[in-house]
């Protein structure tokens, strides 16, 4: 793990910010309706995190190895513009994002919580990883959220990227418009 300060210099120039989603949007739990369909439970803390992160510049995107509705729904609720879903291999999806964006690794963060998302976090400046990660997976990563999947994950991330840039406060006013609730 990196020390406090180094966080802070490396979240300084993170340009686009990846999220897994089971595990690391939600608590990991697959929950099934009646008739099959997928049921996901998002924190709407996350979703102010992920609104003020492009609302300063700082693009999102979403690599998740499943695909569900309920996924489609929280992406296009949020404005996310960059969506991997059923995604096998994630590596190669954060190479195609890196090249649309013209970026390279240094100026990318990822959080995930299970070996899937290894191979992007051994590649990028500031790996993430939830509380409640596989143990091998906050092994490899730069910072260990307080909270857990599906608990605020994303809104703690949102926090340490923008705090590394101005005073959170003054972050958080945009957040406080009314158009911040409309779709992007």
């Amino acid at each position: 793990m990196m020390l406090p300060n180094q966080i802070k210099e490396k979240a300084r120039n993170i340009a686009l910010m990846i999220f897994d989603v089971d595990g690391v949007l939600t608590d990991g739990t697959l929950v099934y309706g009646p008739k099959g369909e997928e049921v996901k439970h998002f924190n709407v803390k996350d979703g102010v995190g992920i609104k003020l992160l492009q609302a300063y510049g700082i693009e999102v995107a979403i690599i998740s190895a499943k695909e569900s509705a309920p996924l489609k729904k929280r992406i296009s609720d949020l404005g996310i513009k960059h969506a991997y879903l059923a995604c096998k291999d994630k590596l190669l999806a954060l190479d195609e994002l890196t090249t649309k964006l013209q970026i390279d690794n240094e100026q990318v963060a990822y959080c995930g919580d299970d070996v899937i998302d290894l191979k992007v976090m051994r590649k990028i400046a500031l790996a993430i990883a939830p509380n409640d990660a596989y143990e091998m997976v906050k092994n490899h990563a730069h910072f260990i959220t307080h909270a857990a999947g599906g608990k605020g994950v994303a809104r703690e991330v949102a926090d340490v990227l923008l705090s590394s840039r101005m005073d959170l406060e003054q972050a958080y006013i945009k957040a406080m418009l009314p158009e911040f609730e409309d779709k992007k």
